[in-house]
């Protein structure tokens, strides 16, 4: 089904929902449904069908999704292979620039030596930077933009006298 955490505005606070209902509209298998509810998801009685009232699995689902996010304070860049936020090795990373307005800061991870990303904007630069040794490169040109294409690629140019 679905990798990513289900919208808890999906859940409506004015209707009932059994177990296969949650699950259609989470875009889950019912069985994580029945897990949620062993993790303390109420339900309205203990007979079947399960009953979850609509404002309690929004509650639910919410509380879930805030759990789970980690921010990245000043200076540091989530690793998701380790699955925390870190100081990059060295405390270097090169800003990659992919609109006038901002980029990417890629870095490498100290511990797993994998490439750490985090998209910042030039406007909240200085706040993000912390102790980081930030390398500014310049934004690749595009291939029309250049006087001189290159040699194996199909781009003609149109001479006019």
């Amino acid at each position: 089904m679905s990798a990513r955490l289900p919208n808890p505005q999906r859940a409506k606070i004015h209707r009932n929902y059994d177990v296969e209902e949650a699950a259609r509209i989470c875009g889950v298998h019912r069985n994580t449904v029945r897990q949620w509810i062993k993790q303390g998801l109420p339900v309205c009685d203990d007979r079947r069908p399960m009953i979850v009232l609509g404002p309690e699995l929004r509650a639910f689902l919410q509380a879930k999704r805030t759990r789970n996010k980690c921010p990245c304070g000043p200076g540091r860049i989530y690793c998701m292979r380790c699955r925390t936020p870190k100081v990059p090795a060295g405390n270097m990373t090169d800003y990659l620039p992919s609109t006038s307005t901002g980029g990417t800061l890629a870095a490498i991870c100290p511990d797993c030596g994998s490439m750490m990303y985090r998209r910042v904007s030039l406007a909240k630069l200085a706040s993000i930077r912390g102790e980081l040794d930030i390398t500014m490169t310049q934004a690749h040109s595009r291939i029309g933009e250049s006087a001189q294409p290159f040699v194996n690629s199909d781009y003609k140019q149109e001479h006019q006298l």
